[in-house]
């Protein structure tokens, strides 16, 4: 008789441990401050920034009109068929990123990323509420008690708190925001409103309360893209493990680290910057703070975790002085982005200043693609769009110029002028006819070019379209 042993299966994966960052005090930790009140100060503060553009216009200086469709941002208008401005913007977005990659590593994810200054804003708190790293911890291991549970509520309740603010202060970007805010109060908000504020609270508490390092860890995926944006000149935190090792104790160690993990406690990702580039690394530089400070309570040279290169291994190693921080700058490749990064900048700004004022779409009908009328005249439908993009209403005349002998009228109208109102489109039903006697000559695409001229200021643009005729 055999007997049978039950083997539990391996774990694969090993739980969280809790990352608890010491407080530190240096110029990346002031620099860290001042960028998180200069972001949120942005954020909270923007939409309730006013700037007039006339009686018809929203006076909120940003704001996404989703209703209307369009987007203001101060004296700038952009409208739907605009969208290659936004579309400019978010590829500077990019390029802006992979050049900072390249110059800095990831200073992006270390200084002004929303999930790190939101996470440095939470740790604040919770640093404030319960102490520092050594009582977090302890609290942490101890059992469940009054005292516990009086400061797990005081957090919470304070992340939750900004957790709304969050929330709130992005959907006052899609409407107006003291209206809006009054509307919330008193609950007479659109249901959209309630459920991206309820959205947006819980996420901002999940992600900056509770998961923090796991989001720049496994959920963003710049980490792993980061790889591709930097070379071995590229600046990024690192460890001086030619000056440092071996390390070892106060009075025995050989090289300048004593292993004092104060690099490690103050780290918001819980990694040893010791053990080389990692792709936890946010490059926030507090261990650089933190390193530089234990440097000079023991007497010897800052700098043993610093901004550097990988190039900069080989000189120093050799005893030479590594390269300044601008000839690692100013590359070539460094200079390629900026260059596009400028270039489309140039581009939007050029586009924006030479845009007209209005707008003509021209779609004339597929099905059918003509009628005749009982008189054998030849009739094509046409749909306008006119947008009229300035702030007072504005008279358009529609003309048509074609070689073959064809007339235009507009539905509605025994005019060809038609009034768009300020900030307004029109919607204008068209019709192009071809008479009898005419219609032999005229060719199943006759070229047509529709000229809409702004009778305010004389402007003129043109739209060209076709004249569908009989194929026999």
């Amino acid at each position: 008789m055999t007997t049978q042993t039950t083997q539990e299966p391996p774990q694969l994966f090993e739980a969280r441990e809790p990352v608890f960052p010491q407080r530190v005090s240096g110029w990346y930790r002031r620099l860290k401050w001042w960028l998180m009140a200069f972001t949120l100060s942005i954020y909270y503060i923007t939409p309730w920034l006013r700037w007039d553009r006339g009686e018809n216009l929203p006076d909120q200086a940003v704001l996404i009109d989703l209703a209307h469709a369009r987007f203001f941002f101060f004296w700038i208008q952009i409208w739907p068929h605009e969208f290659y401005f936004v579309a400019g913007l978010l590829i500077m977005a990019g390029l802006g990123l992979f050049l900072f990659t390249s110059a800095l590593g990831r200073v992006w994810c270390g200084y002004a990323c929303p999930q790190t200054v939101w996470t440095d804003l939470f740790i604040l708190v919770e640093r404030w509420v319960e102490g520092d790293r050594n009582k977090r911890i302890r609290l942490l291991r101890d059992k469940w008690s009054f005292r516990k549970a009086r400061l797990r509520v005081t957090k919470w309740t304070i992340w939750l708190l900004l957790s709304i603010a969050t929330g709130g202060a992005w959907v006052f970007y899609f409407a107006d925001a003291p209206t809006l805010l009054r509307d919330l109060v008193i609950g007479q908000a659109a249901m959209a409103a309630y459920i991206t504020i309820a959205v947006l609270t819980g996420a901002t508490f999940m992600f900056g309360g509770f998961l923090r390092e796991q989001v720049c860890t496994y959920m963003c995926p710049w980490p792993r893209i980061q790889a591709a944006m930097m070379d071995e000149h590229s600046l990024t935190v690192a460890y001086r493990d030619w000056r440092g090792e071996p390390r070892g104790k106060m009075g025995k160690a050989e090289g300048d680290c004593i292993d004092c993990m104060a690099c490690v406690t103050v780290c918001p990702q819980g990694i040893d910057i010791r053990d080389g580039q990692q792709v936890e690394c946010i490059t926030c530089a507090l261990c650089i703070d933190a390193c530089d400070n234990m440097m000079e309570k023991i007497g010897r040279p800052r700098g043993l975790i610093d901004y550097c290169a990988l190039s900069d291994e080989v000189l120093e190693r050799a005893g030479n002085e590594p390269k300044t921080v601008w000839s690692h700058i100013l590359r070539l490749r460094n200079f390629i982005y900026f260059g596009l990064w400028g270039l489309i900048g140039v581009g939007l700004v050029v586009a924006l200043f030479i845009r007209s004022d209005f707008s003509v779409s021209v779609k004339p009908d597929r099905n059918p693609r003509f009628v005749t009328l009982s008189d054998g005249t030849i009739r094509n439908a046409y749909d306008l769009k006119l947008s009229n993009q300035t702030g007072e209403d504005r008279v358009f005349h529609i003309s048509i110029k074609t070689s073959d002998p064809l007339r235009l009228d507009l539905e509605g109208t025994d005019e060809l002028s038609v009034i768009v109102p300020a900030d307004g489109r029109l919607h204008q039903r068209a019709y192009i006819f071809a008479k009898p006697e005419h219609s032999a000559s005229t060719s199943d695409k006759s070229p047509v070019r529709f000229w809409i001229e702004d009778r305010n200021d004389g402007a003129r643009i043109y739209v060209d379209s076709v004249f569908a005729g009989d194929e026999r």
